[in-house]
């Protein structure tokens, strides 16, 4: 099985964490810093992102899918609540279609069962090539800055700038490919669990008519939205992100 740099902090029931494009851990650091007062917290880095960004990178979200599926099983953590966040959102709703009966609450955040993401602020050919033409860094800047409503000025920009500049480019690449390919639609009616959706009205990336198909065919779901948050909203309104999802899990 492939390694993977897996945080694990806290006591109690497992709370698994799943970055998006260009993510790390450590853009959970607020939600790290509240939660394991609660849960046993899972920041898995992804396979060519953060601290995991020598690992060989995917190129299907189905695969990522399996990799951390396989890694909670190696960790012998057989239940828990699933939180997925962006390109993490998709990879969360591809394991609850394999291994449901595993996850006791899960969390579709900032996401959508779309992977070409109708109405995003760029293509994801455009990032594509943009990486390819303007190098990893300023690519990852530029799309940084669409996360957050006040773009470089918001207070935790810098760590998501961190955690880009971590990432390895066959990583975002492959990233990218896997984004594109992926269409969970059709999953969307065996997903079972009992499903918050999380949206950001300010959202670049995922329009509303995306989180509104999660909501209309995952069975027992909710949406709560955020006004005045962009794509972020975990690093833009930290305090009722995590109480918001304090209150559904407990």
């Amino acid at each position: 099985m492939q390694d993977i740099y897996i945080g694990d902090e806290g006591k109690g029931f497992p709370l698994v964490l799943v970055h998006g494009f260009l993510g790390s851990s450590k853009m959970w650091k607020p939600q790290i810093d509240f939660f394991k007062y609660h849960f046993r917290v899972i920041t898995p880095d992804l396979p060519g992102f953060g601290r995991s960004n020598k690992a060989k990178s995917h190129n299907s979200i189905q695969s990522i899918a399996n990799l951390l599926l396989d890694c909670l099983e190696e960790k012998k953590i057989d239940k828990f609540h699933l939180l997925g966040h962006s390109m993490g959102g998709m990879i969360v709703q591809e394991m609850a279609k394999k291994s449901g009966g595993k996850i006791s609450k899960l969390v579709c955040y900032s996401t959508g069962p779309r992977g070409e993401m109708p109405g995003r602020f760029e293509t994801v050919d455009q990032s594509r090539e943009n990486i390819k033409k303007n190098g990893l860094e300023v690519t990852a800047k530029n799309i940084a800055q669409t996360w957050f409503v006040l773009g470089e000025k918001a207070k935790y920009f810098d760590l998501c700038l961190e955690a880009g500049k971590q990432t390895s480019i066959e990583a975002a690449d492959n990233a990218l490919i896997a984004i594109k390919n992926w269409d969970g639609v059709k999953n969307l009616q065996d997903i079972k669990n009992n499903t918050l959706i999380i949206w950001g009205d300010k959202d670049k990336s995922y329009n509303l008519g995306q989180v509104q198909t999660l909501e209309k065919n995952i069975s027992d779901s909710n949406l709560v939205i955020f006004k005045g948050c962009a794509h972020n909203v975990h690093l833009e309104q930290p305090d009722q992100f995590n109480h918001t999802i304090k209150d559904f899990l407990l």
